[in-house]
């Protein structure tokens, strides 16, 4: 298994243990599914218009990279 950053990791980690209580064996979903639901805040992120602008383009490119990173497991 390839060796993930910190952040990713702790996405996997997290996700994995809300499968765990799950009733079948859905495992193989974690990766893909957390990498989904990142590049979903990213993309919101990234299109979020107003002058209280809280997220920086810096921050959504952050996401983007996690979920490559659990898109490659």
């Amino acid at each position: 298994m390839t060796q993930l950053s910190p952040a990713a990791q702790a996405v996997l980690d997290a996700i994995n243990k809300e499968l765990d209580e799950a009733p079948w064996d859905v495992s193989f979903l974690a990766g893909i599914s957390a990498a989904a639901v990142l590049r979903v805040a990213a993309n919101q992120m990234s299109c979020y218009q107003s002058k209280t602008f809280l997220y920086s383009i810096a921050d959504a490119m952050k996401l983007r990279a996690i979920a490559a990173e659990l898109e490659a497991l």
